[in-house]
């Protein structure tokens, strides 16, 4: 939370968020988990899947881990051998972990493993989650997790269902009609019902579809399901292919989801949409707009590089062949490359209210990379990061922007929502003869501080001269405050300052080399952690310090390539 921060009005919107999640947990709970409605689930059990859904990719070194007991699920130790035991000790994992080992996307990782074993153990994990939550439970039957599982299961069930008894294959597949039956509800019943605003909706719709789709008798349930999905596509999907969340890595897995819906539609031999394809075709654009140089997404809002290979196998079986445009104005991003030089911008407001849970402080940051070579970063999210460390890695400081009085450009509130925020995002672009202007500002700051940052960036025709502009000014009188502008650098990197403080020389792994200037500032190197990777990596930052005492502070910098 900034230091400016109002307790009182951040107290009261707390309090309302909760209670609102009381009130809807307590109708849920009542409705649901009443023998009336576990009544209301029985129906008639189907003889067999006329189809199944796509399969996602698994790791076969997960797979032989879940053999040997050792559960990992997003990176964090379950500390149980079998968390569907009938009374398991209690998951020593975060919260957050839940929905991901409910949702069953792991079984991918068995089937990778690929052993008879490999499968056996699948029926058992499958049979005691049934015996355990076949009911309705808050967060197995939540709609974004019951979603990803029934589609796990499509996808999986050839894989499980070899060498099963007759007694699994009645017990999975009345299983799977009793929790279809219960998704199509909570689709019928739409908005909060289908849980908060955001990409998670269209998961659980394309989920319902292409869990219509492998049934008998769907075709009329694929047909309403496809029809709320194009709806939520429209809502979400911005003129410009991005996704109203603003997160490159919702725009892989929202691609890759329609892409799986679309392939589920050619399977049934059904006809696929014109809307189903305009989709596709706006947002693989955008999925490009988001790569550097080697292939990663850029780490902006809940975002990881991600994996190369498997982006490229997205936009190859997209089909679709638009180039990255210059700029995204709708999700507010701009793109300036020449030569070898690629700089992302994020030039965009933060999400709505209750679209913000992935968003992170970092308005006006940006990445640059080299080819294939990262060299100024954001520190990116670490997958499924809880408590201190989700809130560092959404602080403005994580990113490559410019931060005053060591605040957050977008306040941070405990439940994981902005509150604060900027209210105001400019940006005006000009390109002429290979050269690219970008002329950006935010209000984030003039609330709490009565300032206004604007960040203008310049790149050459060439790309070897990239030059920065950061000023500050204020719009009301205040108090002297630090201001501190962050270059975050990826751990591969290696950085040296020269004697006078007012320049550093970077280092490629490659051996390519820059040069950093700068003016109105004294630089220092400081650590940074780079959560890009699989991993958590120490890496350094470069940052200039300087204060607003005036009307105006203004920083100057260039990064400008040097010779090995």
């Amino acid at each position: 939370m900034s230091r400016a921060a109002d307790p009182s009005l951040t107290a009261r919107l707390m309090g309302m968020r909760a209670w609102r999640r009381t009130l809807r947990a307590a109708a849920e709970r009542a409705l649901f988990s009443s023998a009336f409605y576990r009544f209301s689930l029985l129906g008639a059990t189907p003889a067999n899947l006329v189809e199944r859904a796509p399969q996602r990719a698994g790791d076969a070194r997960r797979g032989r881990a879940i053999l040997e007991h050792d559960w990992s699920v997003a990176g964090a130790k379950l500390g149980v051998p079998d968390p569907f035991a009938p009374e398991p000790p209690m998951i020593e994992a975060p919260p957050e972990s839940l929905p991901i080992l409910h949702g069953f996307g792991w079984l991918a990782d068995l089937r990778a493993e690929g052993s008879a074993e490999a499968s056996a153990r699948a029926r058992e994990l499958i049979t005691a989650w049934i015996a355990r939550f076949g009911e309705w439970t808050p967060i197995p039957w939540r709609a974004d997790v019951l979603g990803r599982r029934l589609v796990s299961w499509l996808g999986e069930f050839l894989f499980f269902e070899v060498g099963a008894e007759p007694a699994f294959h009645a017990r999975f597949l009345k299983s799977l009609g009793r929790q279809a039956r219960h998704l199509e509800r909570l689709a019928k019943k739409g908005g909060a019902w289908l849980g908060p605003p955001g990409y998670g909706r269209l998961l659980t719709l394309a989920a319902l579809m292409q869990t219509s789709a492998c049934l008998p008798g769907g075709k009329e349930r694929t047909a309403r399901a496809l029809a709320l999905l194009l709806r939520e596509c429209e809502r979400q999907v911005l003129p410009d292919g991005g996704h109203y969340q603003r997160s490159p890595a919702v725009q892989l897995e929202l691609f890759e989801t329609l892409i799986g819906v679309r392939r589920t539609l050619v399977a049934r031999k059904l006809a696929i949409p014109t809307a189903l394809q305009a989709t596709l075709d706006r947002m693989a654009p955008m999925l490009r707009f988001f790569r550097h140089g080697d292939g990663g997404l850029a780490l902006f809002n809940h975002t990881s590089e991600g994996d190369a290979g498997a982006i490229d196998a997205a936009l190859a079986a997209g089909g679709a062949d638009g180039k990255p445009p210059l700029g995204a104005p709708h999700a507010g991003f701009q793109r300036l490359s020449a030569g070898q030089s690629l700089v992302i911008v994020d030039t965009g407001q933060p999400p709505a209210p209750e679209t913000d849970g992935l968003a992170h402080a970092g308005t006006l940051s940006f990445e640059l990379s080299l080819g294939a070579e990262r060299v100024v970063v954001n520190c990116g999210a670490r997958p499924r990061a809880a408590g201190a460390w989700l809130v560092a890695q959404r602080a403005t400081a994580a990113h490559s922007t410019l931060v005053l009085n060591d605040a957050n450009s977008s306040e941070i509130l405990p439940d994981g929502r902005l509150g604060r925020r900027p209210r105001h995002v400019l940006c005006r672009r000009e390109d002429a003869d290979g050269a690219t202007l970008v002329d950006a500002s935010h209000d984030g700051y003039a609330a709490p501080f009565g300032a206004l940052h604007r960040r203008r960036l310049y790149l050459s025709p060439d790309g070897a001269d990239l030059r920065g502009e950061d000023r500050l000014s204020r719009i009301r009188p205040g108090e002297v405050m630090p201001v501190a502008v962050r270059f975050h650098l990826h751990p591969g990197v290696q950085t040296s300052l020269l004697h006078d403080g007012t320049a550093a020389l970077l280092r490629l792994p490659s051996g390519a080399g820059l040069r950093l200037d700068a003016a109105g500032g004294t630089l220092a190197l400081e650590e940074s952690v780079y959560f890009g990777a699989d991993a958590p990596r120490r890496s350094e930052q470069i940052v200039i310090a300087t204060t607003l005492a005036g009307d105006e502070t203004v920083v100057k910098w260039s990064l400008k390539r040097v010779s090995a």
